[in-house]
């Protein structure tokens, strides 16, 4: 490929390259660069690709596209935007992949993850589509599983993943598009044909600053999709989509949604609600507990409304769909008590959880949770105050400390419960924690492990470390059974 035809046709300060020369490849790491390859130099959080270049020429780059001239002598196009341009380049380079499919974007602070999931089944199943998925939990191209660092990967990776769905006959994309890759650029140079919105509450303010700058980078979404479909019970739903040229498809409890649920019913292992649209009642239900799965039942719905699908055969769909790993995910036990696994690790979806659970709970609500290492300090007290006035006995563990120390961060979080009189304890080891409230569980009694979800690991320090709590559970079972403690 020529480079012309991977430069942007705006944005260009300068350049001394030949439109003309071959480029067999892009790279914005040094380390991966290969010869033949355009290197791009990105600007990092840790580092600056820029002190790379010569690293990218020793290792047989082409050229370099890059906000300052190089030092080195070696072809290069100057641009306004290097993130920007990685991305139109990535798109260019891999064929506008996205063209060949209907593409799904989902964005929010909370929701994302099962959206997406239930929307990907919910067009299996009403239309036999192929449906590739990118989002936390992983990546999905048809029933093919790949695993996932980020929420939405750099738009390289990106282009590269839409290229490989699109040549495997996928016909429709869902993603969760988060707010990183909203203000880093990664999903430019494409349209959504629909992009949903479920929620903002306070999350990643150590990248975004305040919640304006936060709610801003979520509003980018709504500026490139053909049908927006908003969450009008969420406070800043409005301001997502001011101004906005394209249709808005509104859902909620709220009496002014088009498509709205009614009637509400919570059980321990499902939510049941009347789903009215244009004048129909249909009798709905998701085997997900909780409030917040009608709202996520909704957003399923209207963005299958907007991707031609109607309201009963979605929500037919959805009948027979079952939970997503790590969302509330029930734990079989020993004894009449239950255990769940959520990932509720900011504090409003911590808030909505404990929630929904406490009308479908005959006895205590024990909350067992941590907060994640080198991530928002903020939020730290808020869930600990969240917890100690929603459960009746929170455990403060560890989550993912990273280089953080675990104890510190527990001091972080009792700080917001201390004074609210709910008992808690502190179990620095998050194993030790599981054991410790499975063993004080009685009958009628609802375990909540928020914070890990569908994460099989522990961070600490720059480590990774195999921990699944469905294991956990599942093992501390068999253990007591042995000892014959059940």
């Amino acid at each position: 490929m020529k480079l012309k035809e991977l430069i942007p046709a705006d944005g260009i300060v300068e350049m001394n390259a030949d439109p003309e020369q071959e480029i067999t490849g892009i790279s914005y790491d040094s380390r991966r660069t290969e010869p033949g390859d355009l290197f791009v130099a990105i600007r990092g959080f840790e580092t600056d690709g820029h002190r790379y270049i010569a690293k990218a020429a020793e290792m047989g780059a082409a050229a370099v596209m890059c906000e300052e001239k190089p030092e080195q002598d070696i072809p290069y196009v100057r641009v306004c935007d290097s993130r920007l341009a990685l991305a139109l380049a990535s798109c260019a380079f891999f064929g506008h992949p996205a063209e060949q499919m209907r593409m799904i974007g989902v964005t929010g602070t909370s929701g994302k993850t099962s959206v997406t999931t239930l929307l990907k089944g919910v067009l299996e199943k009403t239309r036999g589509a192929k449906v590739g998925l990118i989002g936390t939990i992983g990546i999905q191209i048809g029933e093919e599983f790949l695993p996932s660092e980020h929420t939405t990967p750099e738009s390289y990776e990106l282009q590269r993943l839409f290229r490989h769905m699109a040549d495997e006959g996928c016909s429709h994309m869902v993603m969760e598009v988060s707010s990183h890759a909203l203000e880093l650029q990664r999903v430019a140079g494409f349209r959504f044909h629909t992009a949903v919105y479920t929620n903002l509450s306070q999350d990643h303010l150590d990248f975004h600053g305040s919640m304006e700058n936060y709610a801003a980078a979520k509003r980018r979404l709504f500026t490139h999709c053909d049908t927006a479909c908003v969450n009008l019970d969420d406070a800043w739903a409005q301001f997502m989509i001011q101004d906005h040229a394209c249709p808005v498809i509104g859902f909620g409890l709220n009496g002014e949604a088009a498509l709205r649920a009614e009637n509400p019913r919570l059980l321990p292992d499902r939510v049941c609600f009347d789903t009215v649209y244009e004048g129909r009642r249909i009798p709905s239900e998701l085997k997900i507990p909780g409030t917040f799965s009608v709202s996520n039942a909704l957003a399923v719905t209207s963005a299958a409304l907007s991707e031609g699908i109607a309201p009963e055969e979605s929500l037919g769909a959805l009948r027979s769909a079952h939970g997503v790993k790590g969302r509330l995910e029930s734990v079989p036990t020993d004894g009449n008590y239950h255990v769940l696994i959520d990932y509720s690790h900011k504090p409003d979806a911590l808030e909505k959880v404990l929630k929904s659970l406490r009308p479908v709970t005959r006895g205590r609500l024990i909350c067992v949770f941590g907060c994640g290492g080198d991530r928002d300090r903020l939020k730290r007290p808020l869930m600990g105050a969240i917890s100690g006035r929603n459960a009746d006995l929170t455990i403060l563990t560890s989550d993912n400390p990273r280089t953080e120390d675990p104890e510190a961060i527990i001091n972080e979080i009792e700080a917001g419960i201390r004074d609210i009189g709910s008992e808690y304890i502190r179990i620095c080891d998050r194993i030790e924690a599981i054991h410790r409230a499975i063993d004080l569980a009685r009958d009628g009694d609802v375990i909540l492990l928020a914070g890990k979800g569908h994460e099989n690991y522990q961070i600490i320090g720059h480590t990774k470390r195999h921990m699944d709590e469905v294991e956990i559970v599942r093992d501390y079972m068999i253990d007591r059974k042995a000892r014959g403690e059940t």
